[in-house]
């Protein structure tokens, strides 16, 4: 089974650097292994040279008939043990380590290329080395030299601690390094869902700073683009209301026999009003403004599908969302109202309006009709602002009556989706957390 690995940044780095930092020291404590061997092996080889050389200068200074005796008392005073090549002694053995092949070279090197060299005899180790005199060949047995020097525990403490603070300042410059890309993210998010975020610092490593600055200018700018924007239709909406209501009142003066007339030009000003309210609900910019309050979705779809009857429309309502929930109350109306709006002018009766529970957590509200419905590849459209889907909702409209829906759910932390209605028609689905940002969307 693989372990999951985690999906910081920050994380991430310190995962690859601490192994390259356990590598780099191990690969210290290596080479300075291979660095010692060849002086140890040398230091080993002149000791031993220097014993040898001292012992034979000991045996060719004395009487040949006096030699054994001045072997028995080296042995006994300074600890040498040296034997006459006619002893009875095991087999020599040669091991093949690194050490000990620098260790002959060496020896062969000061005492002559005739020198022989063991490494044990029999089961005793040591370091057999030969020695002629007068054509009489002698061994000198020292002890057997060390392949590996002491562990240098204290060395090994000290990089220890070199490594620990290696990944500590790894770790605090990983830390400093993402912590404006952490800030960007809920940044980021609170932007995708219309609010006004605080601003990122500029400061850090260049790349961040950049980041800083980029984003924060692109904050500003589309601020002052919703300004702009709220500006621009608020006064055409404003401008437009004039001559509307002037042409309301002409229509009250005509005479009282052109009723077909006068009615038909009603309706045109009843649809004008609408498009100017859709613009005016669009540039609004305080859906986030207002307060979470908890209630019942059932209740507020229980108002706005009276106010639907009163205006003559014929709704079926099926509740069942009876948990509370935390909605923005004046936006979610709007919401409500704008489909049930849509499903009138666009759809066909029977209008149907339904909640429900969606999963854990979470509300769902759905607004079913029989019209033409909306083909599946222009579903996508029908969220754009301004985007009017002619050919399958009838033309009529501004365009923006899905847009607004879909942006105060959004502003919620829900998402609406759009399909077609078994038999005919079109479902339109509003998922709505009942704690915003508290627990995943529904699948």
């Amino acid at each position: 089974m693989r372990l999951p690995l985690p999906s910081s940044l920050l994380w991430r780095t310190v995962l690859l650097l601490v192994p390259l930092l356990v590598a780099s020291q191990l690969a210290w404590f290596t080479l300075t292994e291979y660095a010692s061997r060849e002086p140890r092996a040398r230091q080993i080889a002149e000791r031993a040279a220097t014993v040898v050389n001292l012992t034979r200068a000991a045996l060719v200074g004395s009487q040949p008939e006096r030699r054994r005796a001045l072997l028995a008392e080296l042995d006994a005073a300074e600890g040498i043990r040296v034997y006459p090549d006619d002893a009875v002694l095991p087999e020599g053995e040669l091991a093949s380590r690194p050490v000990v092949g620098i260790v002959v070279d060496e020896l062969q090197r000061r005492l002559g290329p005739d020198t022989v060299v063991y490494t044990a005899r029999g089961d005793e180790p040591g370091l057999w080395v030969s020695f002629a005199i007068d054509g009489d060949r002698f061994w000198v047995e020292l002890p057997a030299p060390r392949e590996r020097s002491p562990f240098p525990w204290r060395w090994f403490a000290w990089g220890l601690a070199v490594l620990a603070l290696s990944i500590v300042g790894a770790w605090l410059i990983m830390l400093r390094t993402t912590r404006g890309l952490r800030a960007a993210v809920p940044a980021a998010e609170a932007l995708g869902r219309g609010e006004q975020p605080p601003a990122l610092p500029e400061t850090g490593p260049a790349e961040v700073a950049a980041l800083g600055r980029a984003f924060n200018g692109m904050a500003s700018g589309l601020r002052q683009l919703a300004a702009d924007r709220q500006l621009l239709l608020a006064g055409v909406s404003h401008d437009l209301r004039t001559p509307l209501a002037r042409l309301r009142l002409a229509i009250e003066m005509l005479p009282g026999d052109d009723t077909r007339l006068a009615s038909g030009m009603a309706e045109d000003i009843a649809d004008m009003d609408a498009i100017i309210d859709q613009f005016l609900a669009y540039a609004r910019e305080d859906i986030e403004a207002q307060p979470l309050v908890e209630m019942r979705l059932d209740d507020l779809c229980a108002q706005s599908v009276e106010r639907a009857r009163r205006a003559g429309a014929a709704v079926d309502f099926m509740a069942g969302a009876t948990a509370p929930i935390r909605l923005r109350a004046l936006s979610m109306r709007r919401l409500v109202d704008n489909l049930l709006d849509n499903a009138q002018r666009h759809g066909a009766p029977p209008v149907e309006l339904r909640t429900s529970a969606s999963g854990e957590g979470w509300l769902r509200l759905q607004v079913l009709d029989r019209g033409p419905g909306i083909a599946a590849g222009d579903r996508t459209r029908a969220f754009v602002p301004f985007e009017r889907l002619d050919p399958a909702r009838g033309g009529r409209g501004s365009g923006l009556g899905l847009a607004v829906v879909e942006r105060i759910a959004r502003a919620h932390g829900g998402r609406v989706s759009l399909s077609a209605r078994d038999g005919g028609g079109l479902a339109v689905t509003v998922d709505l957390p009942i704690d915003p940002g508290a627990v995943p969307p529904p699948p």
